[in-house]
């Protein structure tokens, strides 16, 4: 049997009519929706750098920015459709070019670099830009959340432990914690963000170029923060994007569960988080009802954000350590999806956290009925009457038992119990009276005691807040700063590119 070379015969054309729809249009739709203004500064940054490095004339260079300007001023990207002509956006650019400038002086805006480093400073550029947003709006959260722990930092809760009443505390204690956790997320948005911002720029294909090019010259130009050393890490590492969404599956998880929290507060049967009119929707059918959707939707799609960045991780499992496709176009428009939900859920909750206030009735109800402070009973009888913990803790429970099977409120009710159980297990009658009693089981005393570092009393509630403030500050002067970096680098790209132009 005579074996036949497949390739003598291929009389086929690219691209084959179901790649072209099923790919590269796609493809080409994508890249004409997110990158198009980064396809532009990359070449005129790149420009620019060919030019005052010498490798091309300040002529060449006056001739291909005013073509690029043509180009950006007369091709709108909105009304482009994929024909199949072009393989994708860059050879559209690229084919334009020659028909302005013929085919020799248009291929030299390409000496010296590739799709593949080309590829990864779009995607970085794009990710910059929506981490910014990311992070801006995140850091208003953060404020948001400390303004109303600022507010409700006497205001009493109850806290939960394993679903059930656990012990007082305070609204403000509560959203520290939440504070504090959005804080680290926070740190890891910045932390993300700082893998980004290195420039892939000049890796060409894998090993940079023969050409004394300056790689430094167009990270500065593009508002990245240095070049990345190894080019083989410009192509093939793709940390950047784990980093990215590893940060925002992260703060998603995170922010989820007090969401789910702020679900079980606002139920009739714990009723106490009050959530405003402007924030319910009532049934359809059933007049009574309050639904504070707003909550659940909080909660949907900050699971959807969640699944979308784990996703990308996901995608980026056991690829090959090179350039691949995996971590492209299609990925990357994945990926701007979690982007899309994320800002929508530090919106909502932002504005949610602002105006949601606590039931006080519903507050001592709950206490009342769930004798929560019965812990400082335990811990009052080892300091005023030196009992062991164990043996204050056996006291109090057998109050707690008492009151709870007699439905009774614990300071005007537990004081008989006590008294009882206090005798049988010390031998002695108890030297505390009914009013202070009274006080010791009171929430307000409960809270006003435990004012250690980090508890819910005033003074660490205050040092907290001033911390956080202090924190909030500190990203904002951050962001300030990649801001006025940001501004810098595009008035230099401009004002360079602008030169070249109207060079003589």
């Amino acid at each position: 049997m005579t074996m036949t070379d497949p390739r003598i015969n291929d009389d086929s054309v690219f691209p084959d009519p179901v790649y072209k729809d099923t790919v590269l249009r796609p493809l080409f739709d994508s890249a004409k929706t997110h990158h198009v203004a980064a396809f532009g500064a990359i070449d005129q940054a790149h420009l620019v750098m060919l030019v005052e490095t010498g490798i091309l004339d300040a002529g060449q260079g006056r001739d291909i920015a005013r073509a690029l300007t043509a180009i950006a001023a007369e091709v709108d990207p909105a009304t482009l459709v994929y024909t199949g002509d072009v393989e994708d956006y860059f050879f559209l650019i690229e084919k334009e070019l020659k028909a302005r400038l013929g085919p020799d002086l248009a291929g030299r805006l390409h000496t010296a670099r590739s799709r593949n480093d080309i590829d990864h400073t779009l995607f970085k550029l794009g990710l910059k830009a929506r981490l910014d947003v990311l992070i801006a709006k995140a850091q208003a959260l953060y404020t948001v959340l400390i303004d109303t722990g600022e507010r409700e930092k006497a205001t009493l809760i109850v806290a939960y432990t394993h679903g059930q009443p656990a012990q007082p505390s305070t609204f403000g204690h509560y959203l520290g914690a939440m504070i504090e956790v959005l804080g680290r997320d926070i740190d890891r948005l910045q932390q993300a963000y700082g893998v980004v911002d290195q420039s892939p720029m000049g890796a060409a294909a894998i090993t940079t170029s023969g050409f004394p090019i300056n790689r430094a010259r167009v990270a500065q130009l593009l508002g990245f923060a240095a070049p990345l050393q190894n080019s083989y890490s410009c192509i093939a590492a793709v940390d950047y994007i784990t980093a990215t969404y590893g940060a925002i599956e992260l703060l998603f998880l995170h922010l989820g569960r007090p969401i789910q929290d702020l679900q079980v507060w606002s139920s009739f049967e714990v009723g106490q988080l009050y959530v405003p009119n402007a924030l319910v929707q009532i049934s359809s059918i059933m007049p009574q009802k309050r639904n504070p959707v707003p909550i659940e939707h909080l909660r949907l799609l900050s699971s959807q954000t969640f699944g979308r960045a784990r996703a990308m991780l996901d995608v980026m499992r056991n690829t090959p350590f090179t350039d691949m496709n995996d971590s492209e176009g299609e990925t990357q428009a994945m990926g701007y999806q979690a982007f899309d939900s994320a800002y929508r859920v530090l919106d909502l909750l932002a504005s949610v956290m602002a105006q949601v206030r606590i039931d006080p009735a519903r507050v001592a109800t709950n206490i009342r009925r769930s004798c929560i402070t019965i812990t400082e009973l335990a811990d009052s009888l080892v300091r005023q009457e030196g009992l062991s913990f164990r043996e204050g803790h056996e006291i109090a429970a057998a109050v707690a038992r008492a009151v709870v099977a007699a439905d009774g409120d614990l300071p005007q009710d537990g004081y008989g119990p006590f008294v009882t159980a206090f005798e049988k297990s010390v031998g002695r009658p108890t030297t505390i009276d009914a009013k202070r009693f009274a006080e010791l089981v009171s929430p307000e005393h409960f809270v006003a005691v435990r004012d250690r570092f980090g508890g819910p009393a005033l003074a660490p509630m205050n040092e907290a807040l001033a911390s956080y403030r202090a924190r909030a500050a500190a990203f904002a002067d951050a962001a300030r700063a990649r801001a006025a970096a940001q501004a810098l680098a595009k008035a230099e790209l401009n004002s360079k590119f602008g030169a070249l132009i109207g060079a003589a």
